[in-house]
């Protein structure tokens, strides 16, 4: 009797050729824009001690209280699979001391994961681009992280809309706090069941709930702008002019106070309507207590986010959608005797660059839908008669191309059809003895 057919856990995502694709051009065209700006990637563990989220996103934050993966090695620490990048970015900073009289820009890409309720464009395994910069405090600063969010976002063809916000310095927001609990707990009742639990603990998520009721009583609430300290009020107002000099329209949300504990003075995020209840397409904000708070020396800082199913999804409403790419040639073998020479050939096709997949031994009729299935743009068959001298024959599964000749001239033929073998890629190796250069 069959076992049961295990499924994939809830809310994670199987990623096949077809889809991953898109995938690849999207982090391909991502990494080449970072470049733009001199960000380097870093790699960082997927695993950190749940000690690191709670200092840092803060132990009273839904994400720490409610969506972590967390749990107890054999060792009995607690670890967590990472819910974000920051914190663990600005753990590998600080232990490398990589931020040492330097002014580091860093990028990373890959999964994250929270508890959450899947549903579009969120899942429990998630996958982020996520950009820190450190050691650099100005608006100007700010700005720019800001314009290459917006490139990021022009680039993919995606269409949002910035909104902005200044959360102040600490003090400031402390003494926001205050105001804003005199002006919630009147009207505690009205608010929905998470506002009234978080109410209390974190008083400023009641100002980004999507609940209606909740965003009544957010819009009338007093304004964290007009609370800033001067310091901070100053950073804003030039943030404000160098968007406007830079062409970036903008918003000022004032109920734009972002999930994470960490954030202080500016904060952003693109928003959209396409993608229904999941409107924020990326987000960030300046953070420079957290690097201190994490055991390192006072630093400003700065970074967002960018959810890629998202991005994707947004991508494939306008239809972006990117084939998965086909190899140039299908080459099949008729008989157990032509496999070994077959594939000698292929090798040699793609120390030349060229793209080849394989097939056999088979019959004729299973090769030729083998070949259609491949979308190949050339096919070639190779059995017991090619072995002996007849002619091979090269052409184009879809086209008029042809060409015949000998078994050895595999690539002149294909030149002759108007390939062009390109440089293979630099860290190809080989050293098989059937190995030999294609001139």
């Amino acid at each position: 009797m069959a076992g049961k057919v295990l499924q994939a856990v809830r809310g994670m995502n199987d990623i096949f050729p077809e889809e991953s694709a898109g995938w690849q051009a999207l982090e391909g065209d991502l990494r080449t824009l970072l470049a733009l700006y001199d960000y380097g990637e870093v790699r960082l563990p997927l695993l950190e001690s749940t000690e690191l989220f709670a200092r840092a996103i803060g132990d009273v934050t839904d994400i720490v209280q409610k969506e972590m993966y967390t749990f107890a090695d054999r060792n009995g620490d607690s670890l967590t699979l990472r819910p974000e990048g920051t914190a663990g970015c600005v753990r590998a900073a600080i232990q490398t001391q990589s931020m040492r009289g330097q002014t580091p820009r860093y990028y990373y890409m890959g999964p994250m994961f929270r508890h959450e309720r899947p549903q579009k464009g969120r899942y429990r395994q998630f996958h982020q681009l996520g950009v820190e910069v450190f050691g650099l405090p100005a608006a100007s600063t700010d700005a720019e992280v800001i314009a290459l969010s917006a490139r990021i976002l022009r680039t993919a063809g995606v269409t949002a809309s910035l909104q902005i916000n200044s959360l102040g310095s600490p003090a400031a927001r402390a003494h926001y706090r205050t105001l804003l609990l005199d002006y919630l707990r009147p009207r505690r009742a009205e608010l929905c069941a998470d506002c009234q639990e978080r109410m209390e603990r974190n008083p400023l998520r009641v100002l980004d709930c999507k609940v209606p009721t909740c965003q009544d009583i957010a819009h009338l609430a007093p304004h964290l702008a007009d609370h800033l300290d001067a310091d901070s009020a100053a950073h804003f107002t030039v943030l404000q002019s160098l968007l406007t000099a830079l062409d970036i329209p903008y918003q000022v949300n004032h109920s734009l106070v972002r999930g994470l504990d960490y954030y202080n003075r500016t904060v952003f995020e693109w928003v959209t309507e396409a993608l229904g209840a999941q409107g924020t397409v990326l987000a960030g904000g300046r953070y420079d207590g957290l690097v201190a708070q994490l055991g390192g020396t006072e630093t400003a800082a700065i970074g967002f986010a960018i959810g890629l199913e998202r991005l994707l999804a947004l991508q494939a409403l306008q239809g972006r959608a990117v084939e998965a790419p086909a190899p140039l040639l299908f080459m099949g073998a008729l008989e157990a005797a032509a496999v070994a020479r077959a594939w000698q050939i292929a090798e040699q096709l793609r120390d030349g660059g060229i793209s080849v997949v394989t097939s056999g031994p088979a019959t004729f009729k299973t090769l030729m839908k083998q070949a259609v299935r491949s979308r190949a743009r050339f096919q070639v068959i190779i059995g017991a008669g090619q072995l002996a001298g007849e002619a091979l024959i090269l052409k184009e599964q879809a086209g008029e191309g042809r060409w015949q000749g000998d078994l050895d001239a595999v690539h002149e033929g294909l030149r002759s059809l108007g390939v062009d073998f390109p440089q293979p890629a630099p860290h190809t190796v080989r050293n098989f003895a059937t190995a030999r250069t294609l001139s």
